[in-house]
């Protein structure tokens, strides 16, 4: 009887094991991938300062401006790709998950009032006379505005 649970035990903690271990070997592929995208970020810049700050035998062509700029976005989203690799994977995920964004663009905080302003047609009825107009769609819009500082009574 103790026998068989010590067997099953040491069975899930090998599966444990396996998995830590698997999981560890992708994030030092991932910190080896994000290294070496580190380094060519950092001859990407010392090519740069070299062409801003170098003599004049040593600077760059005009047309080869653009070169190391492409270089950079190229290792900056191969950096990116891996730093958050490597996230998902500290934090237990699978690399085939996607991380899910608390962004909030375009909308304002719910605790802020709202003033609704609907601004419509006298009259629906097209001009010519050839019947009531169709509604083609509509724009929604939040903003911000000032109010000025308002004095109260004070409390006593």
């Amino acid at each position: 009887m103790v026998l068989t649970i010590l067997t099953q035990e040491n069975a899930v903690l090998k599966a444990l094991l396996e998995e830590t271990q698997a999981a560890l070997a992708e994030h030092q592929a991932a910190l080896a991938q994000s290294e070496e995208a580190r380094r060519r970020l950092e001859s990407i810049v010392s090519d740069l300062q070299r062409e801003k700050f170098g003599s004049k035998s040593e600077k760059l062509s005009p047309q080869r401006y653009n070169l190391p700029l492409e270089d950079v976005e190229i290792a900056q989203g191969v950096l990116d790709a891996a730093q958050e690799k490597a996230e998902a994977i500290i934090k237990g995920r699978s690399g085939g998950q996607t991380r899910q964004r608390n962004s909030n663009r375009g909308h304002l905080p719910a605790h802020l009032p709202r003033v609704e302003r609907v601004i419509e047609p006298e009259s629906t009825l097209c001009p010519c006379g050839c019947g009531e107009m169709a509604k083609i769609g509509e724009d929604v819009s939040e903003r911000l505005d000032v109010v000025p500082a308002q004095f109260g009574k004070a409390l006593t």
